[in-house]
């Protein structure tokens, strides 16, 4: 670990290895933000060996390279965000007596409108899987997909908590799953009938999946869901299907967050309250939750300019 040395600066490298550590076990970030926020501190400060060459100026530089590479907004606020954080860490560490960067600026990324499943859509992909388990006896791995796009959509889960469930988190008896997301909390999340019955379908045929297991892995998974060889899944291996099955279907390719966004704006749709969302989400924030209201009013514009005489609309 770096150590503030009385006769000379601290190694950047050190530092920056330090930081990651700390994201990474004390913060409890996930991995993919741990690497993000890695890759952007070693590529922006590439070339600096030691953290007094850590500066606001050479922070303004990496923006400006970044914006003159065509990089988004959103690429560029995380960048500013890495900064910033590590210059917050160093002052932590008594390596730094300020935050070099603490007035650096960035563009605040667009928020997007997401991609969406609306419910037609939805219950026609996910008839088309329980069909697709129902007449493929042969194959378990129809049977799992099936609970899994269920699951996403009746909870609106992330993929990395999907992932995460064990067997042992699954209440049956009353339709509910407890997931551990951002910063490892936990919270329970309720599903309904639908899901609860593709779920236990899943779940007769794990074990011809689990089975598969190398002969080396000492213990059986308890992971809910398995990949073909019959450890936990992987989220990669969940994004491949959800990409698959909606590029098949009626409405837009989606990927697991997609997934995310149609359970939301499902159940805003369906008169949920907005906190109600974001508990069912595990948002730390009502403002993260509150993009979906904009998607609530995107489809009011629509069906106002189709249905009222005197929208204006040509069409």
């Amino acid at each position: 670990m770096a150590t503030a040395d009385p006769t000379g600066p601290v190694d950047l490298d050190e530092a920056i290895t330090a930081y990651v550590r700390y994201l990474r076990h004390v913060s409890a970030r996930s991995e993919n933000t741990v690497r993000a926020y890695e890759r952007d501190l070693r590529t922006a400060l590439e070339g600096i060996t030691t953290v007094d060459g850590f500066t606001l100026n050479r922070a303004r530089d990496v923006l400006g390279w970044a914006a003159d590479a065509g990089a988004s907004r959103a690429t560029i606020a995380r960048l500013a965000s890495s900064m910033r954080g590590f210059g917050t860490f160093l002052v932590h560490q008594g390596w730094c007596a300020a935050n070099p960067v603490a007035t650096l600026k960035a563009p605040l990324p667009r928020r997007v409108l997401p991609k969406v499943l609306r419910q037609q859509q939805a219950a026609g992909l996910l008839d088309d899987l329980r069909r697709a388990a129902q007449e493929d006896p042969a194959n378990p791995i129809a049977a799992r997909d099936w609970a899994m796009l269920e699951l996403l959509f009746a909870t609106g889960m992330r993929v990395s908590e999907l992932v995460g469930i064990d067997c042992g988190d699954l209440d049956l008896l009353n339709h509910t799953v407890r997931v551990t997301g951002k910063g490892n909390k936990t919270r329970v999340v309720p599903f309904g009938a639908t899901a609860s019955a593709a779920v236990q379908a899943w779940l007769a045929r794990r074990e011809e999946v689990r089975s598969r297991q190398h002969r080396g892995q000492s213990q059986p998974t308890n992971a809910l869901f398995l990949g073909a060889r019959g450890a936990r899944i992987g989220s990669r291996q969940v994004r491949d299907v959800v990409n698959v099955v909606t590029a098949q279907a009626e409405g837009p390719r989606l990927s697991p967050h997609g997934i995310r966004h149609s359970t939301a704006t499902a159940v805003l749709e369906g008169g949920a309250d907005l906190r109600v969302v974001q508990e069912l989400l595990g948002h730390s924030s009502l403002s993260t939750t509150q993009i979906y209201t904009h998607v609530g009013t995107e489809r009011l514009r629509a069906v106002f300019d189709q249905a009222h005489p005197r929208s204006g609309s040509t069409d």
